[in-house]
């Protein structure tokens, strides 16, 4: 059984997502690592999922001053959760669990500080929601299919990319004008 030694990265960021890939390679089964002391503990006692916890509870207090909208927290969240309940249910012995993928790593930091930018964000509410779903696409298949543990930076510039196409295609049309 392979353990982990207690500092402040096993507490905070992306250990639990590096344990469980570093182990999937090692030829360990899901089940197997699910077993390990990093998760096998109760909610209180794992620090990790409290630490994206508490970043939710900010990303809800954000959304209650009115600070970010909810297009694209909420489209970030819910595709990353799809695509990980998706392949869990068709891959449950090689892919992560949903809950693993929202509540480790820097899955919330992204969905409400640093996705909701306003300066790199798309700026239509469709393009928001597209952006979104686009980050959470993209951190479920770095994570799940990548060579890096935390897929949230990597998904954030490559999303950040398309904001200028997204933001052509989703452009209020001007009253009078044809589309095209």
């Amino acid at each position: 059984m392979t353990l982990l030694r207690i500092g402040i990265d096993g507490i905070s960021q992306a250990t639990p997502l590096d344990t469980f890939k570093t182990s999937l390679r090692a030829g360990h089964s899901v089940e197997q690592i699910m077993q390990y002391p990093i998760y096998s503990a109760a909610l209180a006692g794992v620090g990790w999922q409290w630490v994206n916890l508490a970043w939710l509870v900010g990303g809800v207090f954000l959304l209650w001053q009115k600070a970010i909208r909810w297009h694209i927290p909420v489209s970030f969240l819910l595709t990353l959760a799809l695509c990980a309940a998706l392949g869990w249910l068709f891959s449950p012995a090689t892919l992560a669990s949903p809950q693993l993928h929202l509540l480790s790593g820097a899955t919330m930091l992204g969905a409400f500080f640093i996705l909701t930018d306003p300066v790199t964000a798309s700026t239509t509410n469709r393009g928001r929601l597209i952006f979104g779903a686009l980050a959470g696409v993209l951190v479920w298949l770095i994570r799940s299919f990548g060579g890096y543990p935390d897929g949230v930076a990597f998904a954030v510039l490559l999303a950040n990319i398309t904001v200028p196409l997204i933001d052509y295609y989703t452009r209020p049309r001007v009253y009078g004008h044809r589309k095209g």
